[in-house]
């Protein structure tokens, strides 16, 4: 087993006192060793920097302080890690034990420089495939807490971009595998839980808009990325109209 990668992990909060303690415990009771674990906070007024600070100890890092959104909090975290690779865990999602250990495994013979890794989530209740390489040319991926990038790849390829709001992720991951030919490193495991409920799904219209423009930026054509976009949002109509109506 390869015990000799460092793995960063960063969990970005803002008033996230429901559900952090128990991100913070996933990460922190993994049964490998190498761990650099950042958090970075966007000045919550909740309890949650009383949790932080329970937990300063274990923490190679922590600040909390105004942001310009969840993606420059996250690139604050990549900017201090120090690890070869780096994992993102939201404040109310959580790893699986044993998930670092396989993302170890997964690199041992494969280069930091060409791969991403991606391993399955579970999502409330359901599995979602990390990786679906039919889906490829629709531009699928799976939420964000079930890939492993290598620093040098964020060094290379730029980290994210704080222009889109809810999908920051994707248009890093849509980057990398579109633009710059990086290859995805799958392992066909749950490795994180994501809890349903996000920004992105409060906000499905902006988000397909945005999924929308980033396909375009890197190259899809419009005549296949926006008769997709239709077919999304006439798919999410009924969920789309929920939230319009939630927020009158």
């Amino acid at each position: 087993m390869n015990r000799e990668l460092k793995i960063s992990i960063i969990t970005v909060t803002l008033n996230s006192a429901k559900h952090l303690e128990e991100t913070i415990n996933s990460v922190l009771l993994q049964d490998y060793k190498k761990i650099e674990y950042i958090i970075i906070d966007g000045g919550s007024t909740d309890n949650t920097l009383d949790i932080i600070r329970k937990y300063e100890q274990q923490l190679a890092y922590w600040i909390s302080e105004p942001d310009r959104g969840m993606y420059d909090a996250m690139n604050k975290g990549i900017a201090r890690a120090t690890g070869d690779i780096v994992g993102i865990i939201n404040s109310d999602d959580y790893y699986f034990p044993g998930a670092f250990c396989k993302v170890a495994n997964a690199f041992i013979d494969e280069s930091l420089d060409q791969y991403i890794f991606w391993g399955d989530i579970m999502q409330g209740g359901d599995l979602t495939l990390g990786w679906r390489p039919w889906n490829l040319k629709r531009g699928a991926f799976a939420p964000h807490p079930s890939m492993f990038c290598p620093k040098r790849i964020y060094d290379r390829i730029g980290t994210y971009s704080i222009e889109y709001k809810l999908l920051g992720d994707y248009d890093f991951m849509y980057r990398a595998i579109h633009k710059y030919g990086i290859k995805p490193l799958y392992l066909h495991e749950p490795v994180a839980f994501f809890r349903p409920g996000g920004l992105a799904s409060q906000n499905i219209l902006p988000a397909l808009k945005d999924e929308l423009h980033v396909k375009l930026k890197y190259g899809q054509q419009f005549s296949i990325a926006y008769p997709l976009f239709l077919l999304k949002v006439i798919k999410n109509s009924p969920n789309i109209i929920k939230n319009w109506k939630l927020k009158k």
